[in-house]
């Protein structure tokens, strides 16, 4: 039963963290508790917890929490710690150059693309801006398509209804809104070779994305070109895919090895 109490402590914890850090705003305690399923009482408290070892701040006025940099500044070093910045960079660099576009990296992350990185070779006063760190909506943008198409239809669709197919109020004109759009999408990208988002995740943007498989194994990024959907003419979506397709072969070249052994941890005897 000890063991059982202390996962699910855990759990809430990083559940609480998780939930703060995608709203990325001040919250009160009611909120937290109720989005979660938590008792009030048991979510003040883990925030208690959080805040003594410096995860969560509270405002002193309105007893709002929010998260700390703490959780920021570790993603920062492991990023550091991994040189994938430092390698990939000048490749995104390179490719901005080429496309004159935006251009971002998302890697595959606990079934997420999450974008770490991108490189702005735009120019003028019409460009695209990149948000830092965003986890992407997997049916709406062209690196969730094209990540989404390397896997089965099957598993595809458990992902994009997990994460609340339908709920496209936020996204552009053209977001795909069914089942059966989804799986046309992910058949039109497995034909293409890459994904296409028009006017989906935002109203006049358009984006081409490719997946980085090292070694022409399992796809573990995507490396996206953004821009205005006015500069975007099918035959500058086929360059764009063109320039897309060359920088994530050559990023498939150089993708550091992130060889993390999972050796089973055994389980200590449960304390009756």
């Amino acid at each position: 039963m000890t063991v059982k109490v202390v996962n699910s402590l855990i759990e809430n914890c990083f559940a609480v963290i998780e939930y703060l850090a995608a709203e990325a705003r001040s919250m009160r305690l009611s909120e937290i508790a109720d989005r979660l399923g938590l008792p009030r009482s048991g979510a003040h408290r883990l925030l208690g917890a959080l805040y003594g070892l410096g995860w969560v701040e509270q405002d002193p006025d309105t007893e709002f929490y929010r998260l700390t940099l703490k959780l920021s500044v570790m993603g920062h070093r492991f990023l550091a710690g991994t040189h994938m910045l430092e390698i990939c960079q000048p490749v995104l660099d390179r490719v901005a150059e080429s496309c004159r576009e935006l251009v971002r990296l998302a890697v595959v992350e606990n079934a997420e693309l999450v974008t770490i990185a991108h490189a702005q070779g735009a120019q003028g006063s019409l460009i695209c801006q990149s948000r830092v760190f965003p986890t992407l909506p997997l049916h709406v943008t062209a690196s969730g398509k094209a990540w989404l198409a390397t896997l089965t239809n099957e598993k595809a669709l458990e992902l994009v209804l997990a994460a609340g197919l339908g709920a496209v109020d936020a996204f552009g004109p053209n977001a795909v809104r069914s089942v059966e759009a989804v799986i046309r999408e992910l058949d039109r990208t497995r034909e293409r070779g890459y994904g296409l988002a028009v006017e989906e995740a935002e109203p006049g943007v358009t984006a081409v994305a490719v997946t980085i498989c090292p070694g022409r194994g399992e796809a573990m990024g995507v490396l996206a070109i953004v821009g205005p959907a006015m500069r975007m003419s099918d035959a500058r979506v086929a360059e764009m895919a063109r320039i897309a397709q060359a920088g994530a072969e050559e990023l498939g070249m150089l993708w550091p090895l992130r060889s993390l052994t999972r050796t089973a941890i055994p389980h200590p005897k449960a304390v009756a």
